[in-house]
């Protein structure tokens, strides 16, 4: 199971730091990616984390403002969001799957429920 927590409203240029809690599961052998979706566009991939290949970012325009982290003590990714901008508003949910990323969502087997993020301007 996995479990978003920490979206909401926020001004633009202001930042947000998203949990993916995840439970039934270590994070030693999976991948986490992070995927959002805004109103009326398809889902894409942002970022992701692994102990196989390390951090994957497929997202140009969150470069040098979105980082990602895990702490497999606890069980949980983190997306901290800086400079946030009005088109960073979206459901931001978190995925796994075994052991590597990827850019591909049906690639990922179990998803979280999501957090909204909004950002105003």
């Amino acid at each position: 199971q996995l479990v978003e927590s920490g979206g909401g409203l926020v001004q633009a240029g202001g930042s947000l730091r998203l949990s993916c809690t995840a439970s039934g599961f270590t994070l030693d052998n999976y991948a986490i990616g992070w995927f959002r979706q805004a109103p009326g566009k398809e889902r894409e991939a942002v970022l992701c984390i692994s102990n196989s290949d390390g951090i994957k970012n497929y997202l140009e325009s969150v470069k040098g403002r979105f980082t990602i982290s895990s702490d497999n003590a606890k069980n949980v990714v983190y997306l901290e969001m800086n400079s946030l901008k009005v088109e960073d508003t979206a459901v931001y949910r978190c995925a796994t799957r075994p052991r590597t990323c990827s850019d591909y969502k049906w690639l990922y087997g179990y998803w979280g429920q999501g957090t909204q993020v909004t950002v105003s301007s």
